[in-house]
Formats: structure tokens, C-alpha cells, sequence
């Protein structure tokens, strides 16, 4: 067998991505050195950001699957050492750039990230599981996602989404959880236990600015924001802080929540946003002899859709129909997304069937530069 080579090894680190930056660990300089001997036994020392970093178990099973690949190793050996103060300066610099502390990159004139806020006129409604489902659809089908739960009083993505890490810090700078390869954020992942977050308005928003602004999300394709339910602060906060955000409208076909939704959505003509499109949620309930049981009512999304319509001026689709299913809330408690673990299951289908629509918008022109020179 013979012996392997400096460069071979490293071509190999360079497939290793971090697996909450995901990226590369060789572009990111947290490969300290490698030494090879002549047995073919690879020593590998990789650099973590912080001390105590919860994916270090995860990096070096990848480090020794990569590096074991190698023709001629005969083994490898990882010690973890951690970034220096300078070191995780200059990671944060590499990776945040020049841009200007607390700028929000979504609100950016340049950014290509489409940003749907999931709203809801009353809680209850499942706009947090579709908030999640949605998401990880999204990933499946390629595209870079995260979420944040936007949600501060009533946070539930970590538990949806299974996140059981806590976030990391590189200087000022806040690396998210990675779930079911989807970036997410929540004030849940701050607090201690069970705690209740008891927040006046200005707290709140300087939450989500710090979201937004201070959170690492790379090049994402897509960003979900679960809203609270109603029109409050955080609707109002979201407008201000990325005013490209579209709307994305949850309700159930019962009449109380068709009202609530409208309302929700009509905060819309106040902001000047966007409204992507409706969401029925709890639609029907499948029988065992093939017939639907309409717990709550019929036709509330599509009256909702057309009420939107009406008040806006603008065409606004029911993008889906999303049937009652036991497995929706058993995932959500799992930390398994139905699309995931039930992924033929009617309500899985109707979930895919909305991120396929979300999926395929191209970004808005809204607010970009379009490279034009005037002709004089």
C-alpha cells in the first residue's frame, strides 16, 4: 500500500464541511496541521470555534471518514484544539464580511433570499407545523433553508424541528442549530427549561433585529419566519425590518378563524407587503371508508384567498389544502416533520404540494437593483 501524500489527505478535509457553517473545514482554517507517518497512520488537528462546541463528536467522525477514504491510510488519529480570540476574529470577518454590524442581510437590495412570514389571525390554527413542514420540504428539494421562530411568547420550532443544541457564538456573531438540514433560531433555545419570556415590545424587536442581523445564515434560498398569531409588534417588526417579507396566510375553514385570518392578512395593505398566498390547514378529516369528515367547516381558505384578493387588489391563491392528520402532531412532538416520516401521507402530499409552489416563484424585483444605465 502505498503511502499517502500531504495533498491527497487535505483534498479529502476539504470535503468536510462544518456542520453548523457548513462549510468547508479547510476554507474556514480550522485544519491546524496534519502529519502522516510512514505506517500510513494520519494525525489530523482540527481547531473547533468554541470551547465545548456541540457538534464536535459529529466533526470528528467526519474528519476520520474522509481522511480513511485516502488510498494508503492506515488510520486516523483527531485531536480537537480550539480558535484562538484572533482566529475566530478573522473567521467571523471571512464569513460576515464588511458589512456593518447589525445589518439584516435579507433587507439588503442585493439579497437573493425569498422570506415568507407565516401569519395567522388566532393561534391554534397549525401555523407552526406548517411553518416547519414547509421548511423541511423546502430542504429536500435542494434549496438552503432556515427558520426563525419568530414566535417569542409561544416559541415551539426547536421541539418540531428536534433541536436540542444550543446556538454558537463566534464573537459577536451567533452560529445556528442545523435540523434536518434547516437553519433555525428561537428565543427557546435561550431560555432555561420552561420559561416564560415576559417582553414589552421594544424587547421584542430588538430580538428579532438580533435574529436577523447577528445570526450566521449564509447564502440561504429561502427564509420562514413563524410569526405569533394577530397583527402585534412582531408583525409590525418584520415590516420595518426586511420590507421585502411576503406574507403567507395559515387559517382553518372554520368561520371564526376565516375572520381572524383576514385580519391578519389586511395588515398587508398597511405595510405595503405582499401577500404569497393562503394555507388551509385542518381541512378534512380522512375516513377509513375513503369519505372526508369537515370537523371545521368547508371553503374558508379559498374565501379567505378571495376576501385578501378583494382588499389588496392583487391575486392571492389558496396554495394548498391540508387534511387533519394524527401523524402531523405526532411528528411535530417527535421532532420529525410528517414530510419526513410519513412522507406518502395526505397531509405530507398537500405540504409538498405548497413548498413546490413556493419553491418555483422566482425572487421578486422589488427593492433590487437592476443594473440599468440610463441612455442619455
Amino acid at each position: 500500500m502505498s503511502q499517502p501524500i500531504e495533498s491527497a489527505v487535505r483534498e479529502a478535509l476539504a470535503t468536510v464541511d462544518d456542520p453548523e457553517i457548513r462549510k468547508p473545514i479547510t476554507e474556514l482554517g480550522m485544519v491546524e496541521s496534519v502529519a502522516i507517518q510512514e505506517s500510513g497512520r494520519v494525525a489530523v488537528a482540527v481547531l473547533l470555534t468554541v470551547p465545548g462546541c456541540p457538534m464536535k463528536e459529529q466533526l470528528t467522525r467526519d474528519v476520520t471518514a474522509a481522511v480513511s477514504r485516502v488510498d494508503g491510510v492506515t488510520g486516523v488519529d483527531v485531536t480537537l484544539g480550539v480558535m484562538t480570540d484572533a482566529q475566530r476574529t478573522a473567521l467571523r470577518e471571512q464569513l460576515k464580511g464588511d458589512a456593518p454590524a447589525n445589518e439584516i442581510p435579507f433587507a439588503q437590495p442585493g439579497s437573493r433570499t425569498r422570506v415568507y412570514a407565516v401569519a395567522s389571525g388566532k393561534g391554534g390554527v397549525g401555523k407552526s407545523s406548517v411553518t416547519v413542514n414547509l421548511a423541511v420540504a423546502l430542504a429536500r428539494k435542494g434549496l438552503s433553508v432556515g427558520v426563525v421562530d419568530a414566535d417569542i411568547y409561544g416559541f415551539s420550532v426547536p421541539r418540531m424541528l428536534g433541536v436540542t443544541t444550543r446556538p454558537t457564538q463566534v464573537e459577536q456573531m451567533i452560529v445556528p442549530p442545523v435540523a434536518h438540514d434547516v437553519k433555525v433560531i428561537s428565543i427557546g433555545m435561550f431560555t432555561p427549561g420552561n420559561t416564560a419570556v415576559v417582553w414589552r415590545g421594544p424587547m421584542l424587536h430588538r430580538a428579532l433585529n438580533q435574529f436577523l442581523a447577528d445570526v450566521y445564515w449564509g447564502d440561504l434560498d429561502v427564509l420562514l419566519m413563524d410569526l405569533p398569531p394577530g397583527t402585534g409588534d412582531i408583525a409590525i417588526s418584520v415590516a420595518q425590518l426586511v420590507p421585502s417579507a411576503e406574507l403567507l396566510v395559515v387559517t382553518t375553514p372554520q368561520l371564526a378563524a376565516r375572520e381572524v385570518a383576514e385580519r391578519a392578512g389586511s395588515i398587508a395593505l398597511q405595510t405595503h407587503q405582499q401577500i404569497v398566498g393562503v394555507v388551509e390547514n385542518m381541512s378534512w378529516l380522512e375516513m377509513p371508508d375513503g369519505s372526508r369528515m369537515e370537523l371545521f367547516g368547508a371553503g374558508g381558505g379559498q374565501a379567505v384567498a378571495d376576501s385578501l384578493a378583494t382588499s389588496t387588489g392583487t391575486t392571492v391563491p389558496l396554495l394548498g389544502q391540508v387534511p387533519l392528520d394524527q401523524q402531523v402532531r405526532e411528528g411535530g412532538d417527535d421532532g420529525l416533520p410528517v414530510v419526513l416520516s410519513r412522507p406518502d401521507s395526505p397531509a405530507a402530499r398537500a405540504l409538498d404540494g405548497i413548498a413546490d409552489a413556493l419553491a418555483a416563484r422566482s425572487r421578486s424585483l422589488v427593492g433590487r437593483s437592476l443594473g440599468l444605465t440610463p441612455v442619455r
